[in-house]
């Protein structure tokens, strides 16, 4: 090749370097990130994360946190916060009514309509509030690495993934961290009964709660697939590494049900009840983080293949 051509090649791939776009860079589901979120969250040194502590507090400063760090734009009454109270309810305490948070993060895409994301991130203290499974273990903390820092771990790894593939998507994405579920889903209640974005503009609500102890025999619950008509057609042709198991029912044990109630459709993530439930023993070492990871990877596949839909329908499933 003489020069005068070896100089007419480099201006043609100078060219295409300057002029081509580059491709998105996908964030990718970290699991290093999800331990880091467990094992703070799970931590003996949050005591449980029982509502009213000043270790949920301390939990809902760590969520604030990433939100801020990952630019979501604050979508509670005062900034990320929603505040609410909650009132401890299965056993008699002197202090039964308890100051509580939803933390609320907003991926504002300049959509008309907005995906919801949540998990809660208090748990039971140590046992004394009540919902405790062993009555040797009252007054132990109760850890709640499976129940719900493992959902957590997922909001905040969806957030993180969403607000950093250089993808502007046709939705917008509400990030929310529920106070008070451990005490009859009062978070979530109180959001839909107040909230930050309107009800009608919210195409879906995607639920995580107990998503870290995958059991390859039972496999994974996916609750609420009978809820809207756009379901089927989303899970076509979806595939993972983990079984998964399709359920139409809309309620559940779970702050997804407070959506259901309002006409919306929801899904429901989780690996289902283990010897530990509810028990001193859900500590932070027993999460599967490979098959949490993979559980993200199906969530984020649902969740495109809810945007290429127009507005979901709702169905009662009972």
């Amino acid at each position: 090749m003489n020069n005068k051509a070896l100089f007419s090649f480099y201006i043609i791939v100078l060219h295409f370097l300057l002029c081509t776009p580059l491709s998105p860079v996908f964030a990718q589901i970290k699991q290093e990130n999800l331990k880091k979120h467990i094992y703070y969250l799970a931590d003996d040194n949050m005591k449980g994360r029982g509502t009213g502590s000043k270790q949920v507090k301390k939990a809902a400063k760590y969520i604030e946190t990433y939100f801020k760090e990952y630019g979501l734009k604050p979508q509670g009454e005062k900034g990320y916060r929603q505040p609410f109270e909650a009132k401890v309810r299965r056993v008699v305490v002197e202090d039964s009514i308890r100051q509580a948070d939803n933390v609320i993060g907003y991926l504002d895409n300049d959509a008309p309509y907005t995906i919801v994301v949540g998990a809660h991130y208090d748990h039971l203290g140590d046992g004394r509030q009540g919902g405790s499974r062993d009555s040797l273990g009252v007054g132990e903390i109760h850890n709640g690495a499976d129940d719900n820092a493992s959902g957590v771990a997922g909001l905040l790894e969806l957030a993180r993934h969403y607000s950093s593939n250089d993808i502007k998507e046709p939705f917008n994405l509400l990030f929310i961290a529920f106070g008070a579920e451990e005490l009859g889903l009062v978070g979530s209640r109180y959001f839909t009964e107040n909230p930050t974005v309107p009800l009608e503009n919210i195409h879906w609500m995607l639920n995580m709660d107990m998503i870290g102890r995958y059991n390859p025999d039972n496999g994974l619950a996916v609750i609420g697939y009978g809820t809207s008509s756009k379901f089927p057609t989303i899970f076509k042709n979806i595939t993972s590494e983990i079984k998964f198991n399709l359920s139409r029912d809309g309620n559940g044990g779970s702050d997804q049900t407070s959506f259901y109630k309002k006409d919306i459709p929801v899904l429901f993530f989780h690996t289902g009840g283990h010897d530990d439930y509810h028990k001193p023993g859900d500590d932070p070492e027993k999460i599967d983080y490979k098959a949490l990871e993979s559980i993200l990877r199906l969530e984020i596949d649902v969740i495109d293949n809810s945007m290429k839909q127009d507005k979901m329908d709702f169905q009662w499933t009972n």
